[in-house]
């Protein structure tokens, strides 16, 4: 059974930067799909970033340019580095994990996920 730990969470200031991290244990899957989600209060999940086996990555054209996934095999940790942070980054954000590879980047293709990690960013 996988699971998934986030943390990094925190509340900072517009323009500043943060780092989540998820740590993985029970991917027993050599072919997977790592994803990042957010969820914002009354609105619904959404897709963040993903980054498959292969290293391929995906991400949602709102944090382009901004948000880096990464992951570090020997630690079993996924992570999300957030530069250039906006209020509209505010949420609950989600580790997620599905096999065997990388498609859409949508929540109700990711079948493990974590407890999520609160990100504040304020103007």
């Amino acid at each position: 059974q996988v699971q998934l730990v986030e943390s990094g969470g925190a509340s900072v200031q517009a323009g500043g930067s943060l780092r989540l991290s998820c740590a993985v244990s029970g991917l027993t899957h050599s072919r997977y799909c790592m994803g990042w989600f957010r969820q914002a209060p009354g609105k619904e999940r959404e897709g963040v970033a993903q980054i498959g086996y292969s290293g391929s990555t995906g991400y949602a054209d709102s944090v382009k340019g901004r948000f880096t996934i990464s992951e570090d095999n020997a630690k079993n940790t996924l992570y999300l580095q957030m530069n250039s942070l906006k209020p509209e980054d505010t949420g609950m954000y989600y580790c997620a994990a599905r096999t065997p590879w990388c498609d859409f980047l949508r929540p109700a293709l990711f079948g493990s996920w974590g407890q999520g990690t609160q990100v504040t960013v304020s103007s």
